[in-house]
């Protein structure tokens, strides 16, 4: 009676929600669903796919699964060779039917975390997607959270809703989080070759997580807890954006002295330690730098605990718009005895940085925004960007298209503002034609072609 009472437990440890889990991960056996098929949710999803597992990516916008099906990758960092290959290997599939995610065994979320017009954070997607998660939630699931957010949000938020299911983390389902580190236009870097943080919720939340990812990208690192992991994240992007605001703050400084900043940080950056070379911009751009500082300072004010530098950085940052439109004017009126509001300006580069498509936060929206406040006429020139696309904050510029680049046309322009130095464009014909350049990027004197008409801003 002892040896078959062991024999029971033996076959209970066997079958738990844990080791199936596990058993199906190490054999490449548990299918994988992505929630949101963006910038971070496509690349993810492929690199899972092409490591062996049979992924299902899950979005809200039919286009996207036409496209894919197409094999038409929207994606830079996704070739359509790549998808296709994955696609006619029946490794991935994407779909809108969210019910298939009872299929799933991990269950990854990618969908966007903004901010409100207060700078609060806008859980909303999230929300949505765990309740959608939650009507298909199966014991022996995985479900990772890898949008960007505060500290606490996967135990508090994610696991919360996911609970009330009356199924229990760590139990029954297991739960983690896993920050995305994806760069748009970054050639170095690849999902399966940037170093994948991971954590979870309990040991065995935690060990699941390092088995699954440790399946698809080169290195693991484990942390202890989610809200490390979530810190993580933050803090990467917080480094950025307080270092930006200083050498934003440096270059209007410095310029009062008659002092280039770009002179300045060439200079510094010769030193072989201790100094980390930052440049200075328009304004900042992307889902990253802009919004997620935001996260820790609002979720600092439950704790009574000011956040004096990521707020000044946020002030800096969202104020270079701004004053890069104040030298603009100032430039106008010295050089060319033109008002601003009297002015046609083509704002060169809509996307965020450069050679990339992406145009979430960009500084460039807010440019043409400002310039048409002060009465100007702006348009806009981007090889990557053909239309301006409908955006949360910028209704009034949907549907605007690039202009055409020839001599007739730069010459028409006032002046030519620089704000995304991408490289298929040509500069010479820009330095040649256009009776006024405002250089927020230095890329003039990077190709040497500055001249008395070209001013740095």
């Amino acid at each position: 009676m002892a040896g078959s009472g062991a024999s029971t437990r033996e076959n209970i440890l066997a079958s738990s929600p844990f080791s199936e889990l596990s058993g199906k991960i190490s054999t490449r056996q548990a299918r994988a669903g992505v929630i949101g098929l963006g910038y971070v949710g496509l690349p993810l999803a492929i690199t899972l796919a092409r490591s062996g597992f049979a992924v299902t990516g899950f979005d809200i916008d039919p286009g996207k699964k036409v496209a894919l099906d197409a094999g038409h990758s929207y994606i830079e960092a996704v070739t359509n060779d790549a998808l296709k290959s994955e696609v006619a290997a029946k490794r991935f599939r994407a779909t809108i039917d969210f019910s298939e995610l009872a299929k799933c065994d991990v269950i990854i979320i990618c969908v966007p975390t903004p901010l409100t017009k207060h700078r609060d954070p806008d859980l909303s997607f999230v929300e949505a997607t765990c309740r959608s998660i939650a009507a298909a939630l199966r014991p022996g699931q995985l479900i990772v959270l890898e949008s960007t957010t505060y500290p606490g949000t996967t135990d508090e938020v994610v696991k919360t809703i996911l609970e009330k299911t009356g199924l229990k983390s760590g139990t029954d389902f297991f739960l983690g989080f896993s920050p995305e580190r994806e760069d748009p236009g970054n050639r170095d870097f690849q999902t399966a070759t940037i170093p994948k943080i991971v954590a979870g919720d309990g040991e065995k939340a935690r060990e699941l997580m390092q088995a699954f990812y440790g399946a698809a990208v080169e290195t693991v690192v484990p942390v202890s807890s989610n809200a490390t992991a979530e810190a993580v994240k933050l803090t990467e992007n917080i480094f950025r954006s307080v270092n930006i605001a200083l050498v934003n703050e440096l270059k209007v400084v410095y310029a009062a002295m008659g002092i280039d900043i770009w002179e300045v940080i060439e200079a510094a950056k010769t030193k072989p330690f201790g100094y980390m070379p930052f440049y200075p911009g328009p304004g900042l751009g992307g889902h990253c730098i802009p919004i997620d500082p935001f996260y820790l300072t609002w979720k600092s004010r439950e704790h009574e605990l000011p956040t004096r530098f990521i707020e000044l950085a946020g002030e800096i940052n969202s104020a270079m718009p701004r004053h890069v439109v104040g030298k603009l004017a100032e430039a106008l009126d010295i050089r060319a005895g033109k008002a601003l509001s009297r002015s046609r300006i083509l704002v060169m580069g809509l996307a965020y940085k450069k050679n990339v498509p992406d145009i979430r936060e960009s500084p460039s929206l807010r440019l043409i925004e400002i310039i048409e406040e002060r009465g100007g006429t702006a348009d806009y020139h981007d090889p990557f960007v053909d239309e301006i696309p409908t955006t949360r904050e910028y209704m009034m510029l949907k549907g605007r298209r690039s202009v055409d680049l020839d001599e007739t046309s730069i010459r028409s322009y006032d002046a030519i503002l620089i704000s995304t130095d991408h490289d298929r464009v040509d500069y010479a014909a820009l330095a040649r034609w256009a009776p006024l350049i405002l250089d927020t990027r230095n890329i003039f004197t990077r190709l040497g072609l500055m001249a008395e008409h070209v001013v740095k801003a």
